[in-house]
């Protein structure tokens, strides 16, 4: 009997937008997939590479950013620096072997419920093709792979 994959996403949100149409998608009873954890940010701007691999190593099979369309931050272009960011995260998963695909961006105005609805659905059927990351207990494997070696040595 298979047993059925269910990702673990970490969905960092723009208070100002992207929040609030998550609010509002549960606000108007939008059926979506609950396997989406919210961290909410200030802006998107304030996305941190390290966050990302935080939740990567900690267990999440999937990270999703998602913040105000160009044009319409409330910090003014610090949207902009989260799509940099973005970007460079993407390389650097590419760089590791692992699918940029485990990564996405979103625009994502307060006005959108729906959008935000069908983002999270699309995106975790995405990641659920992809499968489990597995970082975790790779993580834990090579730590003791380590820890058996200092014994030996």
């Amino acid at each position: 009997m298979s047993e059925h994959f269910e990702p673990v996403i970490i969905g960092f949100t723009c208070n100002w937008c992207s929040y609030r149409a998550a609010d509002l998608a549960g606000t108007t009873r939008l059926k979506y997939a609950p396997n989406v954890r919210l961290v909410r940010l200030m802006c998107s701007g304030r996305i941190d590479p390290t966050f990302v691999m935080k939740a990567l190593s900690g267990g999440a099979d999937g990270v999703l950013i998602t913040g105000c369309h160009p044009g319409e931050c409330h910090y003014i272009k610090q949207n902009y620096k989260a799509l940099r960011r973005h970007l460079f995260l993407r390389r650097l998963l590419k760089g590791l072997g692992i699918a940029p695909e485990r990564i996405r961006l979103v625009w994502v105005s307060a006005a959108e419920g729906t959008k935000w609805a069908s983002t999270i659905n699309s995106f975790v059927e995405e990641i659920r093709a992809l499968g489990p990351l597995g970082w975790q207990k790779k993580l834990a494997t090579d730590s003791k792979q380590d820890a058996a070696q200092e014994v030996l040595a």
